[in-house]
């Protein structure tokens, strides 16, 4: 027996992707600006909260995040979770605490 699987088609606009590429770059723009000034510490923490918003913006309207199964994005959180462990360990080791 086949199974047909049920693949809802979502037209969509180009505009919601021109605005979202052009956040991109914008936040871009602006990890380039925040690496040339001087924050001490604050510096690699303003990068990465850049980073994590780009991610986000990925995610959800590149990869279609929003409109996927709930399982998808179960397996999306843990793989984000993990990541997070990484990066506390990491920060944990540079800055001795």
């Amino acid at each position: 027996m086949e199974e047909k699987e049920n693949h809802n088609t979502h037209n969509h606009s180009y505009a919601p992707y021109i605005i979202v590429w052009l956040a991109l770059l914008t936040f871009t723009a602006i990890t380039v600006a925040v690496a040339g000034i001087n924050f001490g510490n604050a510096t690699i923490a303003i990068a990465l909260i850049i980073a994590s918003i780009k991610t986000y913006l990925v995610l959800t309207i590149f990869m279609h995040l929003n409109i996927e199964n709930k399982t998808f994005k179960i397996f999306v959180v843990i793989a984000i979770f993990f990541l997070a462990i990484s990066f506390v360990l990491l920060f944990s080791d540079y800055y001795n605490f």
